[in-house]
């Protein structure tokens, strides 16, 4: 009697925190056209996949595309994907969908830079890799010594962070005007101090490996604050950074900067407006592509003749499904 009573009560607890959390709830189509294909020549497709983790549940309700599609993983980060391929193109355009349902929850670690509760730190699996640098994210150099200058006097890895995040705050402006950004070029940002999400959170990234802070780069796409449906122009990427005792941390300095009310929230937080696709950079897909690795994977890469083909149309888009819990939230890109 006691454990049923005891087991009924763990359960209630658990689906009150179920329903206190923030979430949200909707339908995603991923959609692309491979156009002006010449018939005759071979043609390979890789479309990436989002996947379920502890802060987003991912259903795949259906793929669709004019070639045979097979579901592939890659190893160093765990990417999943679709991939198609055929000797000989019979058609000038090939058409590709997936149909998701999602439920994305908020992802709160910090609140006002303290930890939410006292956790066992996440079981540090490659962490090693996330502290190497990347071909457009240096660990050495001006990045590093700009690093240094920021934490000088802080001892915690947290404390570190924040000064690191601050300053990327400070000193990027987000601005997408003239040539250069959106690639997460470091050095780039550290000349330029304007660019989109993938320069915010590449220099943060940046700073905090060179001094020994384990950080990731993650990439998906942002749904709109204030619409139930409707197209999504493009993707939104953000950060995590590994604190001992804590675990993975997340940031969003780019939102942070369109809502500077919201500065202390993403320093720690994730909102619900917004689906993961993959993590990391440089990444060779799998089967692994004749071209150099992939600066990131959100869109669907494609391959003509053995070269990468970029003849591609894209189009996204959400329907919300029923109501979503309040949360906080931006929904910008």
């Amino acid at each position: 009697m006691l454990r049923r009573l005891a087991a009924a009560i763990v359960l209630l607890s658990s689906c009150l925190f179920a329903q206190s959390t923030p979430s949200r709830h909707f339908t995603f189509r991923y959609e692309f056209a491979v156009q002006n294909n010449e018939p005759g020549k071979s043609l390979r497709v890789w479309i990436p996949l989002a996947q379920s983790d502890a802060h987003q549940k991912v259903e795949v309700k259906s793929i669709t595309g004019d070639l045979p599609l097979k579901k592939t993983q890659e190893h160093e980060y765990g990417n999943h994907m679709l991939y198609g391929a055929t000797d000989k193109a019979d058609k000038a355009e090939y058409h590709f969908a997936v149909e998701y349902d999602v439920v994305r929850s908020e992802y709160v670690k910090l609140n006002a830079g303290k930890p939410v509760a006292e956790t066992a730190a996440e079981k540090p699996v490659h962490l090693e890799r996330f502290l190497q640098p990347d071909r457009l994210v240096p660990t050495s150099g001006l990045p590093a010594q700009i690093a240094q200058q920021e934490v000088a006097g802080k001892d915690d890895t947290l404390a570190k962070a924040q000064a690191l995040y601050d300053y990327v705050f400070r000193t990027l402006k987000y601005d997408k005007t003239g040539t250069g950004w959106g690639r997460g070029d470091v050095m780039w940002a550290c000349d330029a101090k304007h660019g989109n999400c993938t320069d915010f959170h590449s220099l943060f990234i940046s700073m905090a490996r060179s001094q020994h802070i384990p950080a990731r780069f993650e990439i998906g796409f942002p749904l709109p604050v204030g619409k139930n449906s409707g197209e999504i122009p493009g993707y939104h990427c953000w950060a995590e950074f590994y604190a001992p005792k804590i675990g993975w941390v997340p940031v969003d300095i780019s939102e942070a900067w369109k809502h500077p009310e919201m500065k202390t929230y993403f320093f720690g937080a994730h909102d619900v407006n917004r689906v993961q696709f993959t993590l990391g950079r440089d990444i060779t897909l799998s089967p692994a592509q004749s071209g150099a690795p992939l600066n990131y994977f959100v869109y669907p890469y494609v391959e003509v003749d053995g070269k990468e083909y970029s003849n591609v149309r894209n189009a996204f888009s959400f329907a919300d499904v029923g109501e979503t819990k309040v949360a906080k939230g931006t929904g910008g890109q």
